[in-house]
């Protein structure tokens, strides 16, 4: 079949052979439908790839044969520290589409702050077999349900850190990047007694997608559903259960051409709605010399229930930031690995690994509105693509003001504003 953009769903094989030449004539429906086109992996390769310096050694990576029945066929690699403590936290890392577990660990930077902080990463792995494109099958319900396929499978890869190295089953946490992202959402919604924090990068919320065709949708433009609709999705994945819910941090690229931005909104109203949380962040920051836009959700300052960081400039990858020092990581020797920011450094603050989850912010915090606010220029059509507007009827409308945009198309333009952060509306003044 032909090749799809990184985080574009594929059929499952093991679901059937039959979509290929149908997932083919739907991509290029949707492309005609939007006026759009799909990013061809080279494009955003040159937007994502920094030649590295030199070559990197690989990381070294212990496959695991027997964790279980491994019901979703998946493959278990375990990154192990030298000084591995007793009762160690573990991190489930999931690679994107076309990508394995050994090019995840060699880029991602995660295996650095294993090693300096002491924890067990588990880096499973998905194959052509379960997907032509190597994608996690985040939009198959026999993949994504408790007790089902992939995600059954990932939750024996954790029950089996704790009999095999000792790890503290109080202390498992899960990211990835794209389709892997998108089922780390999965494994939040459908085990959240197992993950005490998970950290999405490009991805999906929890209950978007359900097969092929409804996953290209909510890959772009994004859905737009409630936030009590959101977090009805995710209370339904495990019925009666009662919290305490896991944390959620949400990583998302600006200039995300793959997967809409728009996603990090509605993880945020997904997740901040299961949490009983409003969309109106509690604090606001920056991060790091690119001034990463980050919005916390939560009473307790450090430890928010939900973030969401927002990376200026980049498309479609995992921000990282190649050096030696203390906030930098990984590497951009392949796509979708984007020179910017350490994500990863991030990441395991949030998850509490790094001794606190009380990192200072680079600029003293502001409450909102008064921050300085963000602005774009853009078509309606790109603002609804962004997330940064809705459409019904024909006509767009300013996500959180409701304002009126006029035809949804891509010939009208608006400057919007952003402040406070998802609340959208007509600039009229200066803007940062």
């Amino acid at each position: 079949m032909p090749y799809v953009t990184p985080s574009h769903p594929a059929p499952a094989r093991r679901r059937g052979g039959r979509r290929s030449r149908f997932l083919s004539a739907l991509a290029a429906a949707v492309t005609l439908a939007t006026g759009a086109a799909l990013v061809p992996p080279a494009v955003e390769a040159q937007a994502a790839v920094t030649p590295a310096a030199a070559p990197r050694a690989a990381a070294a990576l212990e496959r695991v044969a027997n964790f279980g029945a491994n019901p979703g066929a998946l493959t278990m690699y375990v990154h192990r520290p030298a000084a591995l403590p007793a009762k160690a936290p573990v991190v489930v890392a999931l690679h994107g589409c076309t990508q394995s577990a050994q090019l995840y660990a060699d880029n991602s930077g995660l295996n650095t702050f294993a090693d300096r902080h002491g924890f067990l990463v588990v880096y499973a792995e998905t194959t052509t077999a379960n997907n032509a494109n190597k994608c996690f099958n985040w939009f198959q319900p026999g993949d994504t349900r408790r007790g089902q396929g992939e995600a059954a499978s990932i939750r024996q890869m954790v029950a089996h850190t704790t009999t095999a190295y000792g790890t503290d089953p109080a202390k498992a946490h899960v990211t990835g990047l794209s389709a892997g992202g998108a089922m780390t959402s999965v494994l939040l919604a459908a085990y959240p007694e197992v993950f005490a924090a998970g950290a999405v990068v490009a991805g999906i919320p929890y209950g978007c997608g359900v097969d092929v065709v409804s996953a290209f949708s909510c890959m772009s433009p994004g859905a737009d559903r409630t936030p009590a609709a959101w977090a009805q999705a995710v209370r339904d994945a495990h019925p009666g259960f009662a919290g305490p819910w896991p944390r959620v941090a949400i990583w998302h690229g600006d200039n995300d051409a793959t997967v809409a931005p728009r996603n990090a909104d509605e993880l945020r109203d997904q997740w901040t709605a299961v949490h009983g949380l409003g969309q109106t962040p509690s604090r606001t920051s920056t991060l790091g010399p690119n001034n990463t836009r980050r919005s916390e959700y939560g009473p307790t300052p450090g430890q928010a229930a939900v973030e969401v960081n927002k990376v200026p400039g980049i498309g479609h990858g995992t921000p990282v930031a190649p050096g030696a020092g203390p906030e930098q990581c990984g590497a951009t020797g392949t796509q979708h690995f984007i020179a910017s920011i350490c994500s990863s450094y991030w990441i395991t603050r949030f998850f509490g690994l790094a001794g606190t989850t009380t990192e200072p912010p680079t600029e003293p915090p502001v409450d909102p509105p008064t921050e300085p606010a963000a602005c774009w220029t853009a078509s309606n059509y790109e603002h609804v693509r962004a997330g940064r507007a809705t459409t019904t009827g024909g006509y767009a409308y300013a996500k959180g003001s409701g304002q009126n945009l006029g035809l949804y198309n891509t010939f009208v333009t608006h400057t919007l504003k952003e402040s406070p952060a998802g609340h959208y509306t007509i600039a009229t003044g200066s803007c940062a």
